[in-house]
């Protein structure tokens, strides 16, 4: 029993040697060590600190070609177009927004002359075909104000958690900016970068309302900025809000379940006559060639369009109810 007792203590102090051995490390290596981490950290920060100055000044340009971007800065109805893509968080410039909306309408102008052989009919497509990317941009638009808003409750509880652990508002912010999905993140960490680079509060919060155009965001904008005037518990003001934000979500998801009959009446009307028009040329071209052959076809076809983007129109404003 002895003889296996001293065994038993050799081989444990010889582990204990071993592992010493090999997770000690000189005073010297471990200098060299820490230096090149601490290189390593610094390199990294000055990379994000540069990429966010890069960012801010790209949502400053309207074109990353400095004469185009000279003569852009001219318009000031542009302002509109950079604030839109500003919203979508787009990657497309405003003078690249531009040339797909020119090429767009030049590809809708060729191909309608190409099969009706009448100007007018070109000019009508090509101005319809220059709202395509503008379309496109406000689709993706309206779908990431969708998603942000629909999180937005859960990143005023994460703020509201944060506050009552003791962290200030800036710290709350910045965790909301790490851990929340994207959209959140992208906007929660870009008013983080500006109070950091020394915007004050109200003039971050304002561009926070400004990039994210929605109610919900203007509610807890405004609540914010009083309680900083005026005092107050701050987390119990959010998760009041929070509160107000899921029942007005749950309250507008009611509504459009009411009016999705209309919605879908609406999109049918606005659809079924040129998805009807397509099927008929591709079964038969003569016959509904016609319409833009013969004078008073074109005028009936023109008639018709304007009449179904009316009604289209209408069917929206009714079914459209604001809160």
């Amino acid at each position: 029993m002895l003889i296996i007792s001293l065994v038993f203590l050799a081989v444990f102090l010889l582990v204990i040697a071993v592992a010493f051995h090999l997770h000690s490390e000189p005073a010297a290596q471990r200098k060299i060590t820490a230096t090149r981490l601490a290189a390593i950290s610094a390199n990294a920060i000055s990379k994000q600190a540069d990429a966010q100055v890069d960012e801010v000044l790209r949502d400053q340009k309207f074109s990353s070609t400095p004469w185009l971007n000279t003569q852009l800065l001219k318009v000031d109805t542009l302002e509109r177009v950079r604030l839109l893509l500003l919203q979508t968080d787009s990657k497309w410039s405003v003078g690249q927004l531009l040339a797909y909306s020119v090429l767009a309408a030049a590809g809708g102008f060729f191909l309608a002359y190409s099969r009706t052989r009448q100007v007018p009919a070109g000019i009508l497509f090509g101005g319809i075909a220059i709202f395509a990317p503008f379309a496109r941009v406000l689709h993706l638009r309206a779908r990431r104000m969708a998603k942000f808003e629909k999180r937005l409750p859960e990143a005023l509880e994460m703020m509201v958690s944060s506050i009552r652990a003791g962290h200030s508002l800036l710290s709350a912010l910045g965790t909301v900016a790490k851990e929340s999905p994207a959209p959140l993140c992208t906007e929660f960490r870009k008013c983080f970068d500006e109070q950091n680079f020394g915007m004050d509060l109200r003039t971050a919060m304002q561009n926070l309302a400004v990039r994210v155009p929605l109610h919900d965001v203007q509610i807890v904008v405004t609540a914010i900025l009083i309680q900083r005037e005026s005092g107050g518990n701050l987390a119990e003001i959010l998760e009041r809000v929070a509160h107000v934000i899921r029942q007005r979500f749950r309250l507008k998801n009611q509504i459009r379940t009411h009016t999705a009959q209309g919605r879908l009446t609406g999109w049918i009307l606005a659809f079924l006559p040129v998805v009807l028009g397509c099927a008929i040329y591709l079964v038969n071209p003569e016959y509904i060639s016609r319409l833009w052959q013969n004078p008073l076809g074109t005028k009936l076809l023109y008639a018709s369009a304007v009449m179904t983007v009316t009604g289209a129109l209408i069917i929206r404003k009714i079914v459209n109810v604001r809160m």
